[in-house]
């Protein structure tokens, strides 16, 4: 017979974890508990028939089973009784729940993210400037005096006649060198700003600045730095170009171009039908900036390069017009 009472309560117990309203707790009661056809009154109605030797002890167990039963009935009982108290009626707990989108990061830190750890990968820390600059870091420490007509080509917000909203992170160039000595390796990422809006320019956007600056470092050191980034940041060999061009704090300067990433160089309506692209601006840092911070160009040289980092979103992405970025179109920021 214990045999007996300790399946039954084993039974009764698992049942009663599966009632889930008053008509099935109901049933649950008349079925174990119940004075006419309960399972448990059964067995109890049984205890005359034992040897007088064992009825004691099997009466202690079968009550205790009794009461535990009876215990658990209870709990229950105000249980489904809470869920079912005004703040709960019409919800129906059963339901499953409804999908919450996850957030994700923006399209253009994942992609400033991936330059900052390609380039920590090949030894390059990682230095941040002000967005509110100087004329004389923004400009004249890089070789650009006033009246320049490089001058002309940032469009730039001025708030007073010697600050302004940084037209690039060069200006993390003098900063960074007027603060360390030789050898030294950085990258400066950050917001720029210029006075310009259309189909590939903000009037913010983003952009990464990198410096090198040791003993005989030469252009091929450059080529060798940018090469490694260009395989790793859009996954595939690409072939690079690198094209004369002008910047008045390096010299040589040279504009970097990738093979037109839509049509493999073949030429089509993105590259012009040239078959390359535009990604970044590069050279060798000019004499005249390595001796306003101190350094002797002749015993030190060094490489910059700067770049746009929405640009190398739209190739890497495939994307035409710069201002989705900004839009605030979850259809269009959820696919990255």
């Amino acid at each position: 017979m214990e045999t007996q009472l300790r399946a039954l309560q084993k039974e009764a117990l698992d049942a009663l974890e599966h009632t889930s309203d008053s008509a099935s707790l109901e049933a649950f009661r008349v079925n174990y508990l119940g004075r006419k056809g309960g399972q448990l009154t059964a067995i109890l109605r049984q205890l005359g028939s034992v040897p007088a030797e064992e009825r004691p002890r099997l009466g202690q167990v079968a009550n205790e089973i009794k009461a535990e039963i009876e215990r658990r009935f209870e709990e229950r009982k105000q249980e489904l009784g809470s869920l079912a108290g005004p703040k709960f009626q019409g919800i129906d707990c059963s339901l499953p729940g409804r999908y919450l989108p996850f957030g994700s990061l923006h399209p253009i830190t994942q992609v400033m993210e991936e330059i900052c750890a390609i380039f920590a990968g090949m030894g390059f820390a990682v230095a941040e400037g002000p967005d509110v600059e100087t004329d004389h870091y923004n400009f004249e420490a890089l070789n650009i005096p006033k009246h320049h007509p490089a001058r002309d080509m940032h469009d730039t917000f001025y708030v007073t006649d010697s600050l302004l909203l940084r037209t690039h992170t060069s200006p993390m160039q003098a900063r960074i060198m007027e603060k360390q000595e030789p050898p030294l390796c950085y990258i400066a990422p950050g917001k720029v700003y210029r006075c310009d809006s259309d189909i590939t320019h903000t009037p913010m956007f983003h952009q990464v600045e990198g410096l090198l600056v040791d003993r005989n470092v030469s252009f091929a050191d450059l080529k060798g730095v940018l090469t490694s980034f260009s395989r790793r940041i859009f996954h595939r060999d690409l072939p690079l170009r690198f094209r004369p061009s002008f910047f008045p704090f390096t010299e040589p300067s040279a504009e970097v171009d990738i093979a037109c990433v839509m049509c493999g160089g073949k030429g089509c309506r993105v590259c012009k039908q040239t078959g390359w692209l535009e990604i970044l601006g590069s050279g060798l840092i000019h004499p005249a900036v390595l001796s306003q911070v101190g350094y002797d160009p002749d015993i030190y040289s060094g490489f910059a390069f700067g770049m746009g980092v929405e640009r190398i979103a739209m190739l890497k992405y495939g994307i035409d017009d710069i201002r989705l970025y900004y839009e605030n179109d979850l259809r269009f920021l959820s696919q990255f």
